[in-house]
């Protein structure tokens, strides 16, 4: 199973209004006029997460795959009460402007979807649609408690089989049919390379607000879910997430006038939009806004 894109990008970085470089692979191949395509990721995760669904759309989108301070190929922030949030949000109207965009279609996982909910409601207007992966106004403890438990902690890994074991411990209850090729993939996505040895691409410190902050780890987002409800939007739930309960997707798929709800069977929090019925969804969406 492949680990990174196979569709053609560029490296490309931004000054955010606190003066760090942030890094986004800009996937830029698509015909002139094509959709901007913003995707965020999750808390701990970069833009290699995108991969997949950048193969899949970047003949027709162009897809912009940033990467939060503190993650990836960004910069780390000195300051780590600064990764929370409304941070990352400014941070994404940084990139907007150094992009010279109005608007995009968003695509946010976990942490990214919340972004995406918050930034739409400080400037509406700013998300033409979304897809939301696997969270959404209200988020269940138990998955906080479960990510709790290993962001930041643990010794690195001295090799690679030994990262791909933690990876596997980390998620054996979110991709339980994964095999080995999967375990290695995962692993690449969430490690890079340095003269041989697996680094986990994020700076343990933003582990800090999240134990600490309630308000950063659980927010109650249904009041500013509201102004969502201009928005077309794709929800994405893994069957056994622990973030995005049932429940929560049921109502949100009863309170949002244009909405296309998809549970993906077998896997947690989250799915990797390689499944097909991600996919077609995530199609279906974007069918609405090519020439």
């Amino acid at each position: 199973m492949k680990a990174c894109s196979m569709a053609p990008y560029s490296d490309a970085f931004f000054i955010n209004d606190d003066g760090l470089r942030q890094h986004y692979r800009d996937y830029n191949t698509a015909p002139v006029g094509a959709p901007v395509v913003l995707c965020m990721p999750g808390l701990s995760r970069n833009a290699k997460d995108f991969g997949f669904i950048a193969d899949h759309l970047s003949d027709r989108c162009r897809l912009i795959c940033v990467e939060q301070r503190g993650r990836g190929l960004s910069d780390w922030d000195p300051q780590p009460e600064r990764y929370a949030p409304a941070t990352y949000v400014n941070d994404m109207f940084a990139l907007l402007r150094h992009l010279g965009l109005d608007s995009v279609i968003a695509i946010g996982t976990s942490l990214g979807g919340l972004i995406t909910i918050m930034m739409n409601a400080v400037r509406p207007g700013v998300i033409k649609a979304a897809v939301i992966n696997d969270i959404g106004p209200e988020i269940d403890p138990a998955g906080i408690e479960r990510i709790k438990s290993y962001i930041g902690k643990g010794k690195p890994p001295q090799n690679w089989a030994e990262a791909i074991e933690n990876v596997k411990f980390s998620n054996r209850g979110v991709y339980p049919h994964f095999n080995d090729d999967d375990w290695a993939m995962l692993t690449h996505l969430t490690h890079e390379d340095r003269n041989g040895l697996p680094i986990s691409q994020y700076d343990p410190a933003i582990s800090q607000n999240f134990e600490t902050n309630d308000d950063q780890a659980a927010p109650d987002l249904w009041p500013i879910f509201e102004a969502m409800h201009t928005v077309p939007l794709v929800v994405l739930r893994g069957e056994l997430s622990d973030i995005l309960s049932g429940e929560t997707l049921a109502r949100m798929d009863r309170e949002h006038p244009d909405i296309k709800a998809v549970t993906v069977g077998g896997v947690g929090h989250v799915p990797l939009m390689r499944e097909p019925e991600t996919q077609a969804a995530i199609d279906a969406l974007i069918s609405r806004f090519l020439r």
